[in-house]
């Protein structure tokens, strides 16, 4: 074998070792932060994202199969983590009060971090 041959031989191996033992992260998340009008968190506000999709026609509005849900922290917030990037609208309320809403939407990037804010009112 040709010294030269020989070198890119190693070269490229050691390049595909690195390349596989290097994977990024690609997973989406998201922060929603729940609010109320005077800028304290909101505990406990429930927190539901979904992405809706219209029918053939376009005249009905439905959800998605892609949804998540739950509670905010002591800190008004509430981590998801998806994997692949999306748009989901948000729906969060007061659990104290079912007429406290308040709505958002949220584009989810790959290998990012997206905090949001919702004032829930």
């Amino acid at each position: 074998m040709k010294p030269i041959s020989l070198l890119f031989l190693i070269l490229f191996s050691a390049i595909m070792m690195l390349e596989s033992g290097c994977q990024k992260d690609t997973t989406c998340k998201a922060v929603v932060t729940c609010i109320d009008s005077t800028g304290a968190p909101v505990q406990d506000a429930y927190v539901y994202l979904y992405a809706p999709v219209k029918s053939a026609d376009g005249k009905t509005t439905y959800t998605g199969d892609i949804t998540a849900s739950g509670n905010t922290d002591s800190d008004g917030s509430i981590k998801f983590s998806f994997e692949l990037p999306a748009i989901f609208d948000i729906k969060a309320s007061a659990v104290r009060s079912k007429t406290l809403t308040g709505t958002a939407v949220i584009k989810l990037e790959e290998g990012k971090t997206v905090d949001k804010t919702v004032t829930i009112r």
